[in-house]
């Protein structure tokens, strides 16, 4: 094939990570195939046969991965609730036990948030995190037998006074959450209510897991919005008065956040409902589920939050997502151990500090 000044091309394909063959990218040749460029072509072949072997072996990994987990939670489905939350709360218990990566992460943030409680305090704080996620799994499991009739044996609402409130400005609503008690659920048990959530999510390395989760995750009319591909439908769904749920206590990288005040510490943080606010006038709410032993089901609490207005547009921004994530912080306070404490939330550091994670 002959290049724009009459030469041979020779043509190079480039290798993704899954082992597909992409378009070919061309370079222009010498007119003839010398030895360094018959050596590229050569490494190129294998380059080739090794990444169409990474991929499948990634394809076998993946339904490997599909197949128990699909399992998994099919069997947690059948079960009864209390047998399913029991198996659940278990397991989590024994991860808690043999898992040292994530029971360290749990413990360092809970010293970082908690300096004057004693360690009893908090491995006490985090195993009862644990057991809370196992009893979220047996839950997520049952989505599939809910609907609007036995939802409540689940979840209660407390303050929804606060979200109709909202709802009826018509301009749509900001729902801000966390990874706190059961945040799978209080999408899930809203939309089925009949207020359609539109919450932000990070598609799963494995696209079949992925597929099963986002489907249990639908099925009671929530839509799901790729948080790579964010302003768009956020902004469609607000202008059809629906709510837009974003998660507030997960770490951003560099450049994709704004450093705020967690727990005294500067943590970097999503402005993107702030923007989101700004520009749409949208009401904002907070919602947070929390189990309640005493009910022996969950409670959805909505909470006002007031939108604090300020002169510079960006200093505006981050006083809000201030006041955002401060809002979380009491929450958590309160109930310490229901809060996602195994995620790195102070990774990312401003320039020039140093890393305060070990690992």
């Amino acid at each position: 094939m002959a290049g724009p000044s009459g030469q041979p091309e020779i043509v190079r394909r480039v290798i993704s990570p899954h082992g597909r063959i992409e378009p070919p990218l061309r370079q222009i040749g010498t007119g003839r195939l010398n030895s360094v460029e018959f050596g590229m072509a050569e490494d190129s072949k294998s380059a080739v046969a090794s990444a169409q072997s990474t991929g499948r072996r990634l394809k076998f990994r993946y339904r490997v991965e599909y197949a128990a987990g699909a399992g998994v939670l099919r069997l947690l489905g059948w079960l009864p609730r209390r047998a399913s939350r029991a198996v659940c709360e278990a397991i989590a218990a024994g991860s808690y036990l043999i898992w040292p990566r994530l029971r360290q992460v749990g413990l360092f943030n809970l010293r970082l948030a908690f300096p004057d409680w004693t360690e009893r305090r908090r491995r006490r704080t985090l195993f009862q995190t644990f057991r809370g996620f196992g009893r979220m799994m047996a839950d997520f499991a049952s989505f599939p037998r809910l609907n609007r009739s036995n939802i409540g044996q689940l979840m209660v609402y407390d303050g929804f006074e606060h979200y109709e409130r909202a709802q009826k400005q018509g301009k749509g609503v900001i729902f801000l959450t966390a990874h706190f008690g059961n945040w799978e659920l209080s999408s899930f048990a809203h939309s089925m209510y009949g207020h359609t959530i539109n919450f932000t999510v990070r598609p799963m390395d494995n696209p079949l897991l992925d597929d099963i989760i986002t489907r249990y995750r639908c099925l009671s009319g929530g839509r799901p919005i790729d948080k790579n591909d964010f302003a768009r439908p956020a902004l469609q769904a607000l202008k059809r008065g629906q709510a837009v749920g974003v998660l507030m206590d997960t770490n951003m990288l560099p450049g994709e956040g704004i450093f705020v005040k967690f727990f005294g510490r500067l943590a970097c943080t999503t402005s993107a409902p702030a923007r989101l606010a700004r520009k749409t006038g949208a009401a904002l709410v907070l919602g947070l589920t929390l189990w309640d032993s005493r009910l022996g089901k969950y409670r959805l609490r909505f909470e006002p939050v007031d939108w604090i207005a300020a002169e510079d547009p960006e200093e505006e921004i981050r006083i809000n997502t201030a006041n955002f994530t401060r809002l979380i912080e009491e929450c958590i306070r309160r109930n310490p151990d229901q809060w996602f404490w195994v995620h790195r939330r102070w990774k990312t550091r401003p320039p020039g500090e140093p890393p305060l994670y070990p690992v």
